[in-house]
């Protein structure tokens, strides 16, 4: 049995590897579509109910009345979107985690570059955390049934609760790729 937990013991730098695909997976696919209005509608009451980000849009407070149904095309709805600000807000958004994704591509190279990727996407992900706390659509509504509000995570809940597992990984190869510039820096030295 113990040679069992030996093998598992010799996972640590495939599992950091595979932690840092996967990040930079999410981060390459979901920054990228950014750049579609789906995924720019579909963030903007993370966006206009924060206190870090509502400044992207013009008239956050209005935007319940312009949400379009997921898959369902409202042309005024877009219109109104188009003109305060959403989609511009979701590119600039798109941009930044794409360049995460990027920086923590450069680990082989300049780790140096992938311990800061790493440490932004921490923050990254504490703010995406922070919207279960300042976006009213994280939980489930009060329409009838007795199962709402804390601790029902509504489906856009329970896609910003993911980003725990984020954070963490994000310490993981920031930590790897500090490392890993350490001993570059030392072999430089030597």
């Amino acid at each position: 049995m113990s040679s069992i937990f030996e093998t598992m013991s010799r996972a640590e730098s495939w599992g950091i590897t595979l932690t840092r695909i996967g990040i930079i997976i999410v981060l390459l696919w979901i920054g990228g579509l950014k750049v579609t209005q789906y995924e720019a509608e579909g963030i903007v009451p993370f966006v206009a109910n924060s206190p870090v980000m509502s400044f992207l849009m013009d008239q956050p407070q209005d935007y319940k009345a312009h949400m379009n149904p997921e898959g369902k095309l409202v042309p005024e709805n877009k219109a109104w979107h188009a003109e305060h600000g959403t989609y511009f807000a979701s590119y600039l958004i798109g941009a930044i985690i794409v360049s995460l994704g990027i920086l923590l591509c450069l680990h082989p190279w300049y780790p140096q570059a992938a311990a800061i990727g790493g440490f932004l996407v921490f923050g990254m992900a504490f703010v995406t955390l922070s919207f279960l706390i300042t976006t009213p659509e994280s939980w489930v509504p009060a329409l009838g049934d007795a199962d709402h509000g804390f601790p029902y995570l509504s489906g856009r809940g329970r896609l910003v609760i993911k980003d725990a597992i984020m954070m963490g990984g994000a310490l993981v190869v920031m930590a790897d790729s500090a490392k890993a510039y350490l001993r570059k820096r030392g072999k430089k030295q030597d």
